[in-house]
C-alpha cells in the first residue's frame, strides 16, 4: 500500500480530566448497599481464614468471569474447592439462601476458572458452601451442591 506524501495526522485529543461524559452522572452508591458489600467481605474473609485452619490453601477469591462470580477457590493436596459463602442473621437463614440458580451460575463460573487455569494436579473438584452468622464459628457444608 503507498503511503501519501504530505502532513502525517494528529493524534486525538483525550481529556485530561475524569469528569464524567455528557450526559451520564456518577451515581452515589446507597448506604444500605454499602453495609451489604461489608458485611460479604468480612463474611469472606472469615470463611478464607477458617479454611486456611482447616489446611486448606486460598487459590483465588471474589474470582469474576463474565458466567459469573465465585468468592473462594481453594485447595488441599489434589482437592479443588469452589466455595460459596453465604451470610445472614443466622446459619438457617444462610443455609436457605443457597439457591438452585445460584448453583449453576457458580458452576460455569467454575467452568471458565478451570479453562483459564486449567485442572492440572487435582484429582477431585467439589463445591463447597460455608454459612457466616453474628456470633457464630462459620459452618462449612462440603459438597454443598450435590444432592
Amino acid at each position: 500500500m503507498a503511503r501519501r506524501s504530505g502532513g502525517s495526522r494528529a493524534p486525538k485529543a483525550t481529556p485530561l480530566t475524569n469528569a464524567p461524559r455528557p450526559g451520564r452522572q456518577k451515581r452515589e452508591a446507597r448506604p444500605e448497599k454499602i453495609a451489604a458489600f461489608r458485611v460479604g467481605i468480612s463474611a469472606e474473609s472469615r470463611a478464607a481464614a477458617f479454611l486456611i485452619a482447616k489446611g486448606f490453601r486460598i487459590l483465588a477469591r471474589r474470582w469474576k468471569s463474565p458466567l459469573g462470580e465465585i468468592d473462594i477457590v481453594a485447595r488441599r493436596r489434589s482437592l479443588l474447592v469452589f466455595v460459596e459463602v453465604k451470610a445472614r442473621n443466622n446459619l438457617d437463614e444462610a443455609a436457605e439462601s443457597l439457591q438452585a440458580r445460584q448453583q449453576r451460575r457458580i458452576a460455569a463460573a467454575a467452568e471458565a476458572w478451570l479453562a483459564v487455569h486449567g485442572s492440572d494436579g487435582f484429582r477431585d473438584i467439589r463445591f463447597d458452601a460455608i454459612l457466616v452468622a453474628p456470633g457464630k464459628l462459620p459452618r462449612h457444608i462440603p459438597a454443598a451442591f450435590e444432592t
